[in-house]
């Protein structure tokens, strides 16, 4: 399959940007003709023949047209503090684009260590993941904002806190609804703090775990999305 990413796709008629028109006339060396699929990031899948074979505004006529594809019934959305290695970011917005998540949110709470991110990158992340999974469904990827700000502005109706402070705390596995939208957060590798715990919950998060083990911010961001989706397969 020769997938590219097109948004706002309107009419029968489209155009791959410079560096996916290279991609598909210089690299994968393909010629008027053609078919390949696109993907415009809000759900649309497009089956497309080729008609102008330029290395730097290929031109193609859909075909085939499919709305919705892979429209799931429940809406996860992450928020987590970015790592101070930024690679372990881009991880984390790779693999749980693969996986399955809707939203993120980068927060700056307490313990961060990160207070500085590139959007234009981890936008590209994303949007090679969502590639690579055959997905129609971009991420939105929101600014980056502060742990305070997003409590207490959040509308969200199931919504969890994760942190490895004491106190007894239900595994998410058993208090995450099926077919409805979820928020988590996840902390900084210093964890959130007992006050941000405190603040959380009286905005009405719901602590919970990930299990026994202290995991690396990433890794609980995965683990958790992989819960939420598992829940709703």
């Amino acid at each position: 399959m020769q997938l590219f990413y097109v948004p706002n796709i309107s009419g029968a008629e489209v155009f791959l940007d410079e560096i996916e028109s290279k991609h598909a006339i210089k690299v994968l060396r393909l010629s008027e003709g053609s078919t390949v699929q696109l993907i415009d990031g809000a759900g649309g899948f497009y089956e497309a023949e080729i008609t102008a074979a330029n290395p730097k505004k290929c031109k193609l006529k859909i075909n085939k047209t499919i709305a919705g594809f892979g429209k799931k019934d429940f809406y996860l959305h992450m928020a987590i503090a970015p790592t101070k290695n930024i690679d372990r970011m881009e991880w984390f917005l790779e693999k749980c684009t693969e996986i399955g998540v809707d939203e993120i949110t980068p927060i700056v709470s307490e313990h961060s260590e990160r207070k500085v991110i590139k959007p234009e990158r981890l936008e590209r992340i994303l949007v090679s993941a969502m590639k690579q999974s055959v997905k129609a469904y971009l991420p939105k990827l929101n600014e980056l904002t502060t742990f305070k700000n997003l409590v207490a502005n959040s509308e969200a109706k199931n919504k969890y806190i994760a942190h490895c402070n004491d106190g007894e705390k239900e595994h998410l596995k058993n208090r995450v609804p099926e077919n409805k939208d979820v928020l988590i957060l996840i902390g900084p590798e210093g964890d959130f703090s007992p006050e941000e715990v405190e603040l959380a919950k009286e905005h009405r998060f719901t602590e919970i775990s990930l299990g026994t083990a202290r995991l690396r911010t990433e890794t609980a961001g995965i683990v958790a999305c992989h819960i939420v989706n598992l829940a709703n397969d």
